[in-house]
């Protein structure tokens, strides 16, 4: 090496040190003073207390904390602190109505996804697990401050059989024998992926994985939306199921699974798929074999009352059909005391339906009671991402604790109380902090 060469070696080295040595001393500090917390695991809330938060992380907790940066304070007296909500199960990028999305560039879907982002963050869900949809350069350009939004998980393109629930070619369209290379326009853009056979089934998990995401979706079942796949149709062989399986256990996370009847579902969790999306047909005994095998139950109630349009009457009838079966789900969950659940609602086509989202949390009051419902949304969500393992490039989240990133909201009463005052979030949610930064402050 040239002098010249060790010269400039010594003094990059002197810099970084000095950068280092900078960021230690000048460590961003935030203290939440005289908050009662719901901590994403209780069922009350505590008594006042201060929540230091240093570098974006949980610091401690407990009655007059220091500050060490002495500038940033919040004084939330009369307010109910509690961690930013997590939807685990969103597809941000479709959030299109139907016609559109068959006639859009892909500039117009960037342009909806960038706002149905802010509301998701305006609504106080700073994380959420997007199931299905081309989110891989909107998650950069949230985490890179571009965009206002909550951190994504992302699924990337959900993976399934051809007459599976990602194929969206309506009946008449050729078949794919006669025409190679025929696609539906979601699949085109990434948002779903059609693969048979194992090595197509690998190729198309990896491809995911190669982009970013941080688990799996697959479809084991019928769907709703799709056109060729009714909801008691169980869908992908087992050794498409295990080459899934395998390729996610490779990267050290997990495959979650789309489907609606019990055949499906144990065929799914015997193959080692961890998640299940839906479930809303599946027998009592089914429900029982996911829980002694600590499978989580991924359910959504707001989805299924939703009006979308350009529907055919096949769509229609199934679904109503789902709809049907949420409540006997669920019931069955609550009495069962099902361990793992999780919030999610699973809004399509419709900006307008999404701002409204938060109503999910009402509508669970029905089978839950409030205290679970928000462990569903905070806590449990928390643990389900956190599946993702090293993929999961964030840290603890969903819960109130030193060392949980800082995700943070304070509420105007008491939502263990009444859990409506989180349908209207404009009103009652008066401060919104996102890893440590303040995205909203109305006191």
């Amino acid at each position: 090496m040239s002098p010249n060469s060790m010269k400039f070696v010594r003094l990059l080295s002197v810099l970084v040190a000095a950068l280092f040595a900078a960021g230690s001393v000048t460590a961003q500090s935030l203290v939440v003073r005289n908050a009662r917390i719901f901590d994403g695991t209780s069922d009350q809330l505590s008594t006042q207390q201060d929540v230091l938060i240093v570098d974006g992380v949980i610091d401690s907790i407990g009655r007059g904390l220091s500050n060490p940066g002495g500038v940033r304070e919040i004084d939330a007296s009369g307010l109910t602190l509690m961690p930013g909500l997590i939807d685990a199960h969103t597809h941000v990028m479709l959030q299109l109505p139907v016609q559109q999305a068959l006639t859009s560039d892909d500039y117009y879907y960037a342009y909806t996804a960038s706002v149905a982002a802010k509301a998701f963050l305006d609504n106080g869900f700073t994380t959420i697990r997007d199931m299905s949809g081309n989110t891989f350069s909107l998650k950069q350009a949230i985490d890179r401050g571009v965009l206002p939004g909550p951190r994504i998980f992302p699924a990337g393109a959900m993976i399934s059989q051809t007459s599976g629930h990602s194929d969206h070619r309506t009946p008449e369209a050729p078949s794919r024998l006669l025409e190679p290379g025929s696609r539906s326009p979601l699949e085109e853009r990434g948002m779903v992926v059609v693969a048979d056979g194992v090595p197509e089934v690998l190729q198309a998990a990896r491809e995911n994985l190669r982009r970013g995401a941080t688990q799996i979706k697959i479809a084991v079942g019928g769907g709703v939306s799709s056109y060729g796949d009714p909801l008691d149709v169980t869908q992908f062989t087992e050794d498409e199921i295990r080459a899934a399986v395998a390729a996610a256990a490779d990267w050290g996370t997990y495959v979650a699974a789309h489907v609606y009847n019990s055949k499906g579902v144990r065929r799914a969790v015997d193959l080692g798929v961890r998640s299940i999306e839906h479930a809303n047909l599946i027998d009592v005994e089914t429900l029982e074999y996911m829980n002694e095998r600590d499978v989580w139950l991924s359910p959504q109630v707001i989805v299924f009352q939703q009006e979308m349009g350009g529907m055919n009457a096949d769509q229609l009838a199934k679904q109503r059909q789902a709809r049907d079966g949420v409540s006997s789900l669920l019931t069955a969950a609550n009495n069962l005391g099902y361990r793992n659940i999780v919030f999610g609602t699973d809004i399509v086509t419709s900006l307008s339906e999404l701002r409204n989202g938060n109503r999910e949390l009402v509508l669970r009051s029905e089978w839950f009671e409030p205290a679970e419902v928000l462990k569903q949304a905070t806590s449990k969500a928390g643990e389900l991402v956190g599946l993702s393992g090293p993929r999961n490039l964030y840290g603890k989240l969903g819960v109130i604790e030193p060392l949980a990133v800082a995700d943070i909201l304070l509420v105007d009463g008491d939502p263990l109380e009444d859990i409506s005052i989180l349908a209207r979030p404009q009103e009652s949610i008066r401060v919104i902090i996102k890893g440590g930064e303040i995205y909203k402050n109305e006191l």
